[in-house]
């Protein structure tokens, strides 16, 4: 086995497995290395309650990974490989507010409109989607591409081409729109802002954070079109399909493999080095990592200026999440029949509560009444969990990493994420749930809590307990991710790619960095 590849990914999340399987699929040789014993980042699935609950321990929905280019590229293969999808096409999401109130969406736009009590609001909420429909090549351009090149002036003229000057600055303005400001403005009643305020948590923002203006139609956009596919088997089984497609393709692949530092020569990357073991790389180094660890550990200390390392170094993390996993003996019964085959609930009444809480939890309380993601992926999958029993995967995306208080006034921050906190805040938003599945407590057999410190001690690109690689604010994004001044993949050392969550177009699991600097490597002319 040769310490030598044309390419060596460091980090093996859906970025990293993305880039290798394209480069691989060009005739590169490719090595993957992994610091943890399993590839995948936060794609896992475990039994982590009772054996038989299949749980996907972090991520679980795939919507963006089976509408983005990745899966366009590699999605046949996949499948070749054993990877199957399970969804709906009827009835997909739902939010839930505290006083019973729910609004539904289904796969249908026609038939999620029709529930809206203002005519006019069905009325804008179909011609969103159709504007939608009408620019999404040029959007999906953009979000794919180096933000910084030629190719964004095509598809920025695709935008005015489609809907004129004034159709291009309808885009521009709701990417500087918060969520709540638009839906605010554009929707009379309150059943839009209601399903699709919480949808923002999962893009890394708040209802009150820029360019929820466009996340909200395509969040829509996306859930109308691709509903919600979850992996056949659980999430790992995903992990499964890439490595044995990454085995087929020829990549070799380390896990336990911690890179020390990334080799510099003559201004190039030409490998990395760990724990005295040194691997060449001929053409390039692509690094799924934080800017805080590129720059400030990666990387020798002459292969940067000292203010770019400065500027990395003051890369701002978001919110820190939780997940909480809940074997039951059986369903539950909710006080509203309809909810009994919704795939995934938010608890929450649209941007108030949920701007609330979000302001609390980056005020460094625990918020008070926190959005609680409910997510039952055996509703599709079946096979997870034991027959005649029911599991929950919640998440909860407005928790403090270092917390200095309770927004409730009842738990004790002091000592941090201790096992009692732990137990106090799963507590509070089991009885969020139990406002409208009165039984929940009767049919619990076991739960699992991940803290912000058991998502960081999982994976590195974590800090603080942030899943999403980064805070998503828009002086963080598009243009400025990762950083101001070097708002590309590429990096101020020669072959050396920055690729993963922190990077262009951000977290999520669509692969789109991972993709974007693959293409771009195997479409380069290379001269040794």
């Amino acid at each position: 086995m040769t310490d030598q590849a044309d390419a060596i990914v460091v980090g093996s999340g859906i970025n990293g497995l993305v880039s290798a399987a394209v480069l691989a699929r060009a005739g590169w040789s490719v090595i993957l290395l992994e610091r943890n014993a399993e590839i995948g980042g936060f794609i896992a699935t475990e039994e982590r309650t009772l054996p038989g609950y299949l749980h996907d321990t972090f991520s679980s929905w795939h919507p963006l990974f089976v509408s983005g280019p990745a899966y366009a590229a590699l999605g046949e293969l996949l499948q070749r490989h054993g990877l199957e999808y399970r969804n709906t096409d009827g009835w997909v999401t739902a939010s839930v507010a505290d006083d019973g109130r729910a609004t539904f969406a289904h796969r249908d736009p026609e038939r999620t409109a029709a529930e809206f009590a203002h005519a006019e609001d069905r009325s804008v909420y179909l011609v969103m989607l159709q504007r939608l429909g009408e620019n999404m090549a040029s959007i999906a351009g953009l979000l794919g591409s180096e933000v910084r090149s030629l190719a964004v002036v095509r598809h920025a003229s695709g935008l005015a081409r489609s809907g004129g000057l004034r159709g291009a600055e309808w885009w521009l303005r709701a990417a500087v729109t918060s969520g709540r400001a638009y839906l605010r403005r554009d929707f009379r009643g309150h059943e839009v802002d209601h399903l699709y305020a919480p949808w923002l948590l999962h893009a890394g923002l708040s209802p009150d954070h820029a360019a929820g203006g466009l996340m909200t139609p395509l969040f829509a956009g996306i859930l109308h079109g691709f509903g919600l596919p979850v992996v056949a088997g659980g999430a790992g089984r995903f992990v499964v399909a890439f490595r044995s497609l990454l085995g087929s393709l020829g990549v070799r692949v380390e896990t336990g493999f911690e890179v020390d530092r990334i080799l510099v020569e003559h201004g190039r990357a030409v490998g990395v080095e760990a724990a005295g073991r040194t691997l060449r790389a001929r053409r390039a180094v692509l690094a799924s990592v934080t800017p805080g660890a590129l720059y400030g550990r990666l990387l020798p200390e002459d292969a940067v200026d000292s203010a770019l390392r400065a500027e990395a170094a003051r890369f701002r993390h978001g919110r820190a999440a939780m997940q909480i996993h809940v074997a039951l003996s059986e369903p539950l019964g909710w006080r509203n029949p309809r909810l009994a085959e919704i795939p995934l609930i938010h608890l929450s009444d649209g941007s108030a509560g949920t701007g609330i809480a979000c302001a609390e939890a980056e005020a460094g309380l625990l918020p008070r009444h926190p959005t609680v993601v409910v997510g039952r992926q055996y509703l599709l999958d079946p096979a997870r969990v034991p027959t005649g029993t029911a599991a929950l995967w919640l998440q909860l995306q407005e928790v403090p990493y270092a917390p200095r208080g309770d927004a409730a006034g009842e738990l004790e921050t002091t000592h941090g994420w201790t096992e009692a906190l732990a137990e106090g805040y799963t507590n509070r938003v089991l009885d969020r749930i139990a406002r409208h599945a009165p039984d929940l407590r009767d049919k619990i057999r076991a739960i699992d809590v991940l803290t912000p410190d058991d998502l960081r001690d999982c994976n590195p690109n974590a800090v603080n307990g942030d899943p999403y690689g980064g805070s998503a604010e828009l002086d963080q994004s598009f243009l400025w991710r990762p950083l101001a001044s070097s708002g590309r993949h590429t990096t101020p050392v020669g072959r050396l790619w920055h690729i993963g969550a922190s990077t262009h177009p951000g977290a999520g699991l669509g692969g789109g960095s991972g993709h974007l600097v693959a293409t771009a490597l195997t479409r380069r002319r290379w001269r040794r």
